[in-house]
């Protein structure tokens, strides 16, 4: 009664293997990349700074095991790999088609020397941003990051309406403060009461600018009842030339 349950179960194991062998084979790209390839890539994508091109080409080398087999982690981490790409998402849809949405780095302002700060608040870094124009410097130590930006959105709250405009704002690795305004001029404020000092500075700032011609080149916050500012020289009058031309010719 025994002697046939071995070859049963036997013949069962073979029929399951038989059966499983195509599904793993697809699954695992074996031999499905050429009945089921990826015809397609459907790609959504802002293409600021990363274009279609590269997308492509970057996708197209995990493409070649089939639509069962292609790994979606695997292509989102390819691509998160390009400059100014911050998050991927990768779907497959039936029958040959790869989706692909494409989050670029917003970039905020400018970090120390070479990096950028995204509007999400990761610093990043990638090649040929020198010619980017107008955005905030910001500078300081990487672990007081979010300090520096608090600072720099309460400054262009404080600074608006007086007609001033702040360029950059730099915090040493002594935790002193320093802006640098549109104009070029310096604003030292030091480690202590910073955001009062400041507020002091702008109470009185529409009586100075009333009575002068231009902000001032260097401005001083770091007394405790008071500030210091210098305007730049005058630049001396332009002494006419003692050049003559030609004598003119005789007349005959």
């Amino acid at each position: 009664m025994n002697g046939p349950l071995p070859l049963r179960s036997m013949a069962w194991g073979i029929a399951l293997t038989l059966v499983a062998l195509p599904i793993v084979g697809v699954l695992n790209g074996w031999f499905a990349s050429q009945r089921w390839p990826v015809r397609k890539i459907e790609l959504r994508a802002e293409y600021a700074h990363v274009s279609a091109e590269q997308i492509r080409a970057t996708v197209q080398n995990h493409l070649d095991r089939g639509f069962f087999a292609v790994q979606l982690s695997e292509v989102q981490k390819a691509v998160a790999q390009l400059p100014w790409v911050e998050r991927v998402e990768a779907r497959k849809q039936w029958p040959d088609t790869l989706l692909l949405t494409v989050y670029e780095r917003q970039p905020f302002a400018r970090w120390g020397g070479s990096r950028l700060l995204s509007r999400t608040g990761e610093l990043f870094e990638v090649p040929g941003t020198d010619a980017m124009q107008g955005m905030p410097q910001l500078a300081g130590p990487d672990e007081r990051l979010a300090e520096v930006i608090a600072f720099h959105a309460e400054c262009l709250r404080e600074f608006s309406g007086s007609g001033l405009s702040v360029r950059a704002v730099e915090l040493s690795a002594r935790g002193s403060w320093r802006l640098t305004l549109s104009s070029g001029a310096l604003i030292e404020i030091g480690r202590v009461d910073a955001t009062a000092r400041l507020q002091r500075f702008l109470d009185v700032w529409p009586k100075i600018a009333a009575s002068s011609d231009g902000p001032p080149v260097y401005v001083d916050l770091r007394y405790e009842n008071g500030f210091a500012l210098r305007w730049a020289l005058p630049e001396p009058p332009v002494a006419p030339s003692s050049m003559s031309g030609p004598e003119p010719a005789p007349q005959v």
